[in-house]
């Protein structure tokens, strides 16, 4: 998809389609009612005869409109204008990207974008303008025989921005949402695949091929006896039921200068997770490809990093396995001992997340980090909590965990933190070993947090359990690529290029 600026008056714009918005009882956004006044009324006319009246998800094509050069003109409802946000502004446009998308038109330019948000500057709002058009594009057809994309997909999208001025950080906003959204797409991407094809070996290839796209970035993988040696028992222990080796993917990009710590990502890499032997039920299983979408997004989120070229040094961890009932594999009440050296008694073969990652905290700390985020799909009591519209967040730094939630609030990716309190610490107690792992029915999410705490008390640390938020089930099944657009605007903060 391309995308393009633009400004001036609006009726002389050359445009297959032009996207109007209009707020409840047919009042005119600012850009329709400068297109109604050089047509002599005509959207006024049309409105008054009740085809519709700006209620949110109304839509109306127009075509032969005279005194304007657009060839057809989407009246889209935007709702009460006094509640108009963000959130209603991307709905409407996202609403108009599949109508466009359905309806052959090649090319389109975007007056909703004209439209002034309260509290939202015109960069950020142009940067969820092509992220939201990109969502709506999205297709995953790689495992069907025959795909049946639209005849005559959209191709070409303008950003109308009025009488704006075409400043830096307006110009960069649109390759940031290009690159965010690529990067959200490669996270999509990963996830949908079934865990036949998308398993520890294949991730780590994926990393490699990114690593190629660009010099300042390595990529190296951990193999089962480098991890071995390294003392990594508490990762080996999970992929010990499974035919598929771990992998420990280590991706170090070096943007900023020589000697600045890096933020460090890590992302859970579970690419199927039947249970083990504290198996699953059958129900819905499927969906335990998903897994992986704390990997899946920190990849994403480094490939949005490389493409936009931020001046900031970064590395991104991803621990990858599988969790699958074999004789080899882990048993309840088993004990293991982690790189940290501390033991772990396993009561729940299922909570195999939290033994992955806390390997890969403690492998953390050999690059002296700024910071550390981990992004794991970890409880399902995060469901429960927060449902599918926030991701959890814990940390031991409120000041890193501020951060984190304004990055979530201006990216429309949004989380919630909860207490880390010691108080939960008690639940993880072990009458044979350092810690079990895990902590009975109460407060399962922050309890999991708490077992990864154990092993982040070096740095300044984050857990986002994107249980609730990775992906959709149902009708609409597939993956979200969330936090790929939080964790890019928390790089781009930290970068120094946005506010």
């Amino acid at each position: 998809m391309e995308y393009h600026l633009k400004s001036g008056d609006l009726s002389s714009q050359r445009t297959a389609c032009l996207v109007l918005g209009v707020f409840t009882k047919r009042r005119l956004s600012d850009p329709a009612a400068a297109v109604d006044l050089a047509t002599d009324g005509q959207l006024s006319d049309i409105l008054k005869k009740g085809d519709m009246d700006g209620e949110t998800g109304q839509s109306l094509m127009l075509y032969h409109v005279s005194g304007i050069q657009a060839e057809r003109v989407l009246l889209i409802g935007l709702g009460e204008e006094k509640a108009f946000n963000l959130k209603g502004y991307l709905t409407a446009w996202g609403s108009a990207v599949k109508q466009l998308n359905e309806s052959s038109v090649i090319e389109a330019t975007n007056a909703l974008s004209a439209i002034p948000l309260t509290s939202i500057e015109l960069p950020q709002q142009l940067r969820e303008s092509v992220i939201t058009a990109e969502e709506q594009l999205y297709r995953f057809d790689q495992c069907k025989s025959k795909a049946t994309p639209p005849k005559r997909p959209l191709k070409k999208l303008s950003l109308f921005i009025g009488e704006q001025k075409k400043t830096v950080a307006v110009v960069r906003s649109v390759s940031e949402g290009e690159a965010i959204a690529n990067g959200i797409k490669l996270a999509k991407d990963l996830a949908n695949l079934p865990g036949n094809i998308c398993t520890p070996s294949y991730l780590a290839e994926q990393a490699k091929q990114l690593g190629k796209a660009s010099s300042q970035l390595k990529v190296s993988v951990l193999e089962e006896k480098q991890m071995k040696a390294l003392g990594m028992g508490s990762l080996l222990s999970v992929s010990r039921g499974s035919r598929e080796p771990a992998k420990l993917i280590v991706m170090e990009y070096s943007g900023g200068k020589p000697k600045a710590k890096p933020v460090v990502l890590i992302g859970k890499g579970l690419t199927f997770d039947a249970g083990g032997i504290s198996l699953k039920p059958a129900a819905a299983m499927d969906e335990m490809k998903y897994d992986m979408c704390g990997g899946a997004s920190v990849i994403g989120a480094m490939a949005a990093c490389v493409k936009l070229a931020l001046p900031i040094n970064l590395v991104v961890i991803v621990p990858s396995s599988e969790n699958l009932p074999d004789g080899a594999a882990n048993k309840p009440g088993d004990i293991v001992t982690s790189m940290s050296g501390q033991t772990i008694e396993i009561l729940n073969t299922d909570a195999e997340g939290r033994l992955i990652l806390c390997d890969a905290l403690t492998y953390a700390e050999r690059f002296k980090p700024a910071a550390v985020v981990d992004v794991a799909t970890l409880t399902g009591a995060c469901i429960i909590a927060l449902g599918a519209h926030a991701s959890g967040l814990l940390s031991n730094d409120d000041k890193l965990a501020a951060e984190l939630l304004e990055a979530g609030n201006r990216a429309t990716d949004r989380a919630w933190q909860l207490p880390l309190w010691d108080d939960y610490q008690e639940q993880l107690k072990s009458n044979f070993a350092d810690m079990a792992n895990i902590g009975g029915k109460g407060a399962g999410t922050i309890t999991a947090a708490c077992f990864l705490s154990r092993y982040a008390d070096k740095y300044k640390w984050a857990h986002l359990d994107i249980a609730g938020t990775a992906w959709r089930s149902g009708d609409q099944k597939g993956a979200t690529g969330r936090p790929v657009s939080l964790l890019s605007q928390f790089l781009l903060k930290r970068a120094g290029l946005v506010k």
